[in-house]
């Protein structure tokens, strides 16, 4: 979908939409209609039980000069918790498929800011999908969608871009997840994210001989099992023209399949484990949503893709590494293997750009899911500042974390009897354990916070901001972070 601005209704049978907030109520929406069609709508509302709860429609049918239009009010709530996002989505789900070509958001009367833009930006991320291996699909199934129209000033207009990019970063981490493992392994993630470079990203790529020359044997260990060779991508954005020497380094676990190795998944389910590259994904979106609204930071976002396969030549449980740190780590399940990329990876951007501030994000463990489920990601830090921006953060941008903690007690549960750690601890407090493994990675003075989204990368039932599937969690977490206290 497109999205275009108006300084005036335009005189059109198109859907009309109209956002109703539980503090302004409907009268203000009804504004431009004429008495019969603002009757019909306080009737309809009245009978709906309709007061501007967020996401709540009311939809009639009217007459426009012999052609049917539908006018709908769309409740944002109290206009918090990003009622007008999620306001703008619900409507998108509803016009998606409806034969409707355009909608006409009307926020003129909301006296908040950017109310259409903020709607605007929830329908397209509503209307993502993909759809390109579909080859026989229902005409009622097909979108029909395709322009939105808000009727805005020309500041609103102005500040569109800004959510424009930031959805961009959010569709290019979705396609990511989504893609089949066929299609979407280590070498075609970079082919993917080569287009970043026509935004001023600036690109390297490490393969399978120059990790083994700098000694990631964590990272090699996991892919070898697997024909697909693995990369170590790395993207720098600078918008700060060189003021800003250090980078805020942010690394993504990309297992492009997890299978689990020789320590093999349940059959059941491992279908979804393509969506093991989330937190990659959600590094590239959300340098894909900098490079694109020219955000004044430096950032460098480092991928390591691999994929986990039971080959003759796999990794086994028992198996002894050595990371590039010259750490040595007892494999003992090589289903934890996004642990291993990441030691390695983290290492690797430490070692290169020495940044003061260091963020990982990887769906690295089930326990996570089961401690908070679908609601949030986990956080653990090792700097309260730092955890205390990440949440706000995620509150902020809709991307939600909760933080989990750390301590030395949990690190004699990685003890091993032959090696310097094991890559797992016992079934408790498997989170944690996993988050304590990566801290052993994290050089003195850096301020590190490790975001485990195992339960939002990849969403089994719809909502306001998502058909099932793919969520792009993370893009607007990081966008967020880097705009509160990086352009500040």
């Amino acid at each position: 979908m497109s999205v275009r601005f108006a300084s005036s209704r335009p005189d059109s049978p198109d859907a009309l939409v109209l956002p109703v907030s539980k503090k302004g109520g409907i009268d203000a929406a009804l504004d431009g209609l004429s008495e019969e069609v603002a009757a019909h709508l306080r009737r309809a509302a009245q009978a709906a039980r309709f007061n501007g709860d967020t996401a709540s429609i009311v939809e009639i049918v009217t007459d426009y000069d012999g052609e049917p239009r539908r006018v709908l009010l769309a409740g944002v709530g109290s206009g918090e918790d990003h009622g007008y996002e999620n306001a703008g989505g619900a409507v998108a789900a509803k016009l998606l498929t409806s034969g409707e070509k355009t909608m006409i958001i009307d926020a003129s009367s909301d006296s908040s800011t950017d109310t259409g833009s903020r709607m605007a930006y929830g329908a397209l991320q509503r209307g993502w999908r993909l759809d390109r291996y579909r080859t026989r699909q229902k005409a009622k199934a097909k979108p029909t969608l395709r322009t939105i129209t808000v009727v805005a000033d020309e500041d609103e207009a102005g500040r569109w871009a800004a959510h424009e990019h930031v959805f961009a970063g959010i569709a290019f981490a979705r396609e990511l997840v989504t893609e089949p493992p066929n299609i979407l392994y280590p070498k075609s993630f970079v082919e993917r994210c080569r287009p970043l470079e026509e935004l001023g990203v600036k690109i390297e790529v490490l393969g399978r001989d120059e990790m083994a020359e700098l000694g990631m044997g964590a990272l090699l260990g996991v892919a070898q099992g697997s024909v697909r060779e693995p990369q170590l991508l790395v993207m720098r954005w600078d918008g700060t023209d060189g003021e800003q020497n250090k980078p805020l380094a942010l690394v993504g676990k990309g297992v492009t399949f997890d299978t689990g190795g020789i320590s093999i998944k349940p059959g059941p389910g491992m279908e979804d484990m393509k969506f093991d590259m989330g937190g990659a994904g959600a590094v590239a979106g959300a340098m894909r949503a900098l490079a694109g609204r020219k955000a004044k930071a430096h950032v460098i976002g480092v991928c390591g893709l691999v994929e986990n396969m039971p080959d003759g030549n796999a990794q086994r449980p028992a198996d002894v590494v050595t990371t590039m740190s010259g750490q040595t780590v007892e494999v003992l399940n090589t289903d934890a293997e996004g642990r291993l990329v990441l030691c390695d990876a983290m290492h690797w951007v430490q070692e290169n750009y020495r940044p003061d501030v260091m963020i990982d994000l990887a769906t690295l463990t089930g326990a996570m899911i089961i401690a908070l489920g679908f609601e949030h990601g986990g956080c653990f830090a090792n700097d309260d500042g730092l955890a205390e921006q990440l949440l706000a953060a995620g509150t902020s941008s809709g991307d939600k974390l909760w933080r989990m903690p750390l301590g030395k007690a949990y690190d004699k549960l990685l003890d091993s009897p032959i090696a310097d750690m094991k890559n797992v601890g016992p079934r408790e407090a498997g989170s944690i354990t996993a988050a304590q493994y990566l801290q052993r990675f994290v050089q003195d003075g850096v301020k590190w916070a490790h975001l485990d989204i195992a339960g939002m990368v990849w969403m089994k039932s719809a909502s306001n901001l998502w058909d099932k599937g793919a969520t792009g969690f993370g893009v607007r977490l990081l966008d967020r972070f880097v705009a509160d206290n990086f352009e500040s």
